[in-house]
């Protein structure tokens, strides 16, 4: 199945459900040793992007790029060191305890690892009805019981799961009941960190295929953060890929996956197994590690594994300019059409 056909039309008369803008999340940290300095860990740098009603848009990159921070800091789980959050053309990010309340109604979020993030305790139903209770949505004792079952009946599960504990399901339905109670507060944006990487193959395309048929049923915007480019292709609108808290490039899925201009992005889809073990490809092997977050290199970070890095490189940090229709680089070398940058000041 493919994701739900929007078009880019409808995207910019809507307006952004989310903008991130100029986001900075840096750490504090201390080297290591009896008398370690203190340090900064440079989780994200200067990230922007946007999220349209019942658009997905999915975050790639290797582990550690700063994908799971940037989820974090959306939804409020970490102060921001800089740059905006902008929910609806409301700011969220500085917004008091009180003013958050009603926006995080809005935006929820399914986690990586199913079983740890719901209650061993608590039965399904019980788990479903907290966040109703908490934004006071059912009308009487009744009302919960009706939300309940429709919750588990949309993410395709027996009336009866309401009575068991979360024990006694396997991952794959774990993590139905993580999307249900993510549902229960009625929301405009779910944020899947990981959300089927524990789970086996099979299962990963039961989810995948849930979450689209629940994106076309409610009208749900998705951000869906992951290093499975193979779920990423078949399930979102949008790509934004990340190296070592940086956007290098975001676009349309087709201009991602079929033209990528970024040689770390050209790396990462030269990776995505095939069905055709024969079908001719050339695979790109990234010479050494990804540098410390603690000390970023200059310039273009990915400069120091770069194939076809040049001085300037080394020198001059790239800016997200566009390459194509939609589709934003920040490489020096990569051809650009006109000088629009997606940096916003």
């Amino acid at each position: 199945m493919s994701p739900p056909v929007i078009s880019r039309k409808m995207f910019d008369m809507a307006g952004p459900l989310l903008s991130v803008v100029n986001l900075t999340q840096h750490f504090d940290a201390r080297t290591k040793g009896l008398f370690g300095s203190r340090a900064k860990i440079h989780a994200v740098d200067d990230v922007s992007f946007e999220i349209s009603p019942g658009e997905t848009l999915s975050i790639v990159g290797e582990s550690g790029c700063g994908k799971s921070t940037i989820a974090r800091a959306i939804l409020r789980l970490t102060k921001i060191t800089s740059g905006q959050i902008v929910l609806d053309g409301v700011r969220i990010d500085d917004a008091s305890v009180g003013a958050l309340r009603p926006k995080r109604r809005r935006m929820q979020v399914v986690f990586q690892d199913p079983f740890s993030s719901l209650n061993p305790r608590m039965k399904v139903g019980q788990i479903l009805a907290e966040p109703i209770r908490n934004f006071g949505l059912a009308k009487d004792r009744k009302d919960m019981k009706a939300r309940i079952l429709r919750l588990l009946d949309a993410v395709k599960l027996p009336a009866g799961a309401a009575d068991r504990l979360p024990h006694e399901f396997s991952g794959g339905q774990r993590q139905r009941i993580g999307i249900a109670r993510a549902l229960a507060t009625e929301p405009d944006l779910i944020i899947c960190d990981e959300a089927v990487s524990a789970l086996d193959v099979s299962v990963k395309a039961q989810i995948v295929n849930l979450l689209q048929d629940l994106q076309a049923e409610f009208g749900l915007a998705l951000l869906f953060i992951s290093h499975d480019l193979a779920i990423v292709e078949h399930l979102t609108h949008r790509v934004a890929v990340m190296y070592l808290g940086k956007i290098v490039e975001i676009g349309p899925k087709a201009s991602i996956f079929q033209g990528a201009q970024h040689p770390y992005t050209q790396a990462l889809l030269s990776a995505v197994p095939v069905p055709d073990p024969e079908a001719p490809r050339q695979r790109r092997i990234l010479k050494g590690d990804v540098p410390s977050p603690l000390n970023p290199p200059s310039g273009c970070r990915f400069h120091t594994r770069c194939p076809v890095a040049i001085d300037r490189c080394k020198a001059e940090i790239p800016e997200l300019l566009p390459s194509g229709s939609g589709h934003y680089v920040a490489c020096h070398l990569a051809p650009q059409n006109g000088s629009q940058s997606l940096r916003q000041n």
